[in-house]
């Protein structure tokens, strides 16, 4: 968020009030097959990031929310629920 204010999209009053948010995020470190998900990204032709990201998610048998209509779209290919955001 630092670009955000250096270009002045956001207020300092805007970032703090968004960490506050986040940090009250729950997160848990999970342990993720790393070659179920190169397996996925060849397969997917998609980046190990987001393979990764998919194959934890189909794991933990959790929907994916993302914006980003590719991951959706790979998420749907291997029969991971999805949550549709309205933009």
């Amino acid at each position: 968020m630092a670009a955000g204010l250096k270009r002045q999209r956001f207020s300092l009053r805007a970032v703090r009030a968004a960490l506050s948010v986040y940090s009250r995020i729950p997160v848990r470190f999970v342990d993720v097959d790393l070659d179920e998900a190169m397996r996925a990204a060849d397969q997917l032709n998609i980046y190990a990031y987001d393979a990764y990201v998919l194959v934890c998610a189909r794991s933990k048998r959790c929907p994916m929310l993302s914006l980003d209509r590719g991951l959706l779209t790979a998420a749907k290919r291997l029969d991971i629920d999805v949550i549709e955001v309205k933009q």
